[in-house]
């Protein structure tokens, strides 16, 4: 009853949050799944790249109602969908084998200091050089490459890589957001499937598929499909600066957070 109702709970404040900001939900699926499992029993040595795996699956459904909810606004840069699609998706399914060989403290590090810094970027004053645009070939295909791989590390879905990003080479925050909640779907569809064959021979507890936990998964998608059309509704009727403190505040009390535990 305790994983039915806390699940349940982080459904929806991870829905509402994946529509608003763009990130997938995984943001705080991945912090809250961790103190779930670790309540539960959980074997231990699995429970960071468990929650990982976890997230990314809740994703592969949370991005489709965003995403749908994103195009028919026409909010999505498509450019920036093509050029980046195919190398996020690679870089994403090899996150499930790198993760797979990191300590799982080194992992929930990795994450918590990727998180901080991106929060203090997003919380400051900080304004891009208006000149400054998306580069070349060479360089897009290294920014969607980090991007999916980082993501599937930290199984984030994209938006707390791609969103700064996208804000850094002057695409505008709304725009960002629409553009990364699109991509998250390849993204965490195929990071999802990394996860599960990397994770294929491991005998963790009754209902894993490879390192994802399918009672937690199914519980949150449930949510967060229902809840992820409000989070767009409220991404179009906040301002961008208000939208991009919130964003900044949410990363860094999960940062915090996360290297509390760890530490």
């Amino acid at each position: 009853m305790e994983l039915i109702l806390a699940c349940s709970a982080l459904g929806i404040v991870a829905g509402i949050l994946a529509g608003m900001l763009g990130i997938g939900g995984g943001v705080v699926i991945v912090p809250a799944l961790i103190l779930i499992l670790t309540a539960q029993g959980y074997p231990g040595e699995f429970v960071v790249i468990s929650a990982v795996a976890t997230s990314l699956a809740t994703i592969i459904f949370t991005s489709i109602s965003a995403a749908r909810a994103q195009i028919k606004r026409k909010a999505v840069d498509w450019p920036i969908f093509r050029r980046w699609a195919l190398l996020v998706v690679i870089g994403s399914f090899l996150s499930g084998f790198i993760a797979a060989r990191l300590p799982a403290v080194v992992l929930e590090i990795g994450i918590a200091c990727f998180l901080l810094v991106v929060s203090l970027i997003m919380l400051s004053r900080w304004v891009p050089d208006p000149a400054r645009t998306m580069p070349g070939a060479a360089g897009t295909s290294v920014l969607g490459l980090f991007s999916g791989t980082l993501s599937g590390l930290a199984g984030i879905g994209g938006g707390n890589v791609m969103v700064p990003l996208m804000v850094f080479f002057n695409i505008p925050m709304q725009r960002a957001v629409a553009t990364s909640s699109t991509l998250g779907f390849p993204l965490a569809l195929v990071g999802t499937a990394g996860y599960v064959i990397s994770g294929w021979n491991q005998t963790i507890t009754d209902w894993t598929l490879g390192y994802v936990y399918l009672p937690a998964a199914a519980l949150i998608t449930v949510f967060t499909v229902l809840m992820a059309p409000v989070g767009v509704t409220l991404s179009h009727k906040i301002p961008a600066p208000t939208l991009k403190r919130c964003f900044g505040g949410l990363l860094l009390l999960v940062a915090g957070r996360m290297l509390y535990n760890a530490l």
